[in-house]
Order: C-alpha cells, then sequence, then structure tokens
C-alpha cells in the first residue's frame, strides 16, 4: 500500500472541493485506486459510518472493502504501543492525549509505519502544539512520510475533467 488515509481526506473531499455532487470524478478516482495504492484503516471507516450523511453512507456500502486494512496485526500493536508510549511521555495536555488516543489517528500512524506507506491527512504539523496531537508531528517522530490530499493527487497524476 502506498497511501494510508486520514479521515479528515475523507470529510473535506465531501464537504469542500470534492463533494459527491460537484465532483463526482475524485470519487470515482478513490473507487480505481483503492486495493491497489490507496487504503485506510477499518478504525477510520468506523469513524465515517457513524455521521447521517451521504459519506456515512458511501462508507457504509464499503464496509467489508479489503482496502479498510485491519489494525490488529502484530506489526501494527507493536507500532501503536511505542506511540501511545510517545505521545503519553510528550509535552501534550492529558485531553489532548486521550482525544489522539481515542481516535483512528495513531492507529493510522503505526498501520502506516508496518506497511511503509505515506499517510495523507490535512493536518499540518505544529511541534510546539500542546492541546492537540497532529498527525505530522508524530510522523516525525517514527519517520513515517505524510503529504496532503492535493500532494497524493499530484503523485498520481490524477485529472478531474469537466465535460458538459
Amino acid at each position: 500500500m502506498k497511501f494510508l488515509l486520514d479521515t479528515n481526506v475523507f470529510i473535506e473531499a465531501k464537504n469542500r472541493y470534492y463533494a459527491f455532487d460537484i465532483c463526482p470524478g475524485f470519487w470515482e478516482w478513490m473507487h480505481s485506486v483503492c486495493e491497489t495504492d490507496v487504503a485506510s484503516i477499518v478504525s477510520v471507516r468506523d469513524e465515517l459510518v457513524v455521521y447521517k450523511d451521504e459519506l456515512a453512507e458511501w462508507a457504509k456500502e464499503r464496509k467489508d472493502a479489503a482496502w479498510f486494512l485491519a489494525v490488529d496485526d502484530e506489526d501494527t500493536q507493536g507500532n501503536f504501543t511505542e506511540i501511545v508510549q510517545h505521545v503519553a511521555s510528550a509535552h501534550y495536555t492529558d485531553p489532548a492525549v486521550a482525544k489522539f488516543l481515542d481516535s483512528a489517528d495513531s492507529l493510522l500512524i503505526a498501520k502506516a509505519s508496518a506497511t511503509g506507506a505515506t499517510v495523507v491527512t490535512h493536518e499540518l504539523p505544529n511541534p510546539e502544539a500542546k492541546k492537540r496531537v497532529l498527525i505530522p508531528d508524530v510522523c516525525n517522530v517514527f519517520d513515517v512520510p505524510y503529504m496532503n490530499t492535493f500532494e497524493a493527487l499530484r503523485q498520481f497524476s490524477a485529472k478531474f475533467v469537466w465535460s458538459p
């Protein structure tokens, strides 16, 4: 797997630039690249399906898709343990640590580390942040590459062309 998508990639796509009714090509692209070069994890899927919107329905329709990768393998769990130890002993507030560990973020980074994948997220690094644990900051500690959606789309030379 080349890229692992964060929950915010799906949410931002649906809410903004790639809304289902504005850019169906994005979602078609997702369908074409998932399972080969792009994936996510079951924890991200679980975060998506709790809402009552079009994205939740889209995720529910794909709930058994192989590209929502399991996170219970030994390598991912070992990486997760290291991430937990790091975040718990770093400069973050207790609520920030709890929120981070309760989300899919830590497992996404752990899976990316286990598989050699790049995390795709809209979060930006901020090593001085104390009230929020950010994916890029943890990725940097564990040498896990990350990029945003637009950089990933450029890696694929993706183009969403308008046709009247």
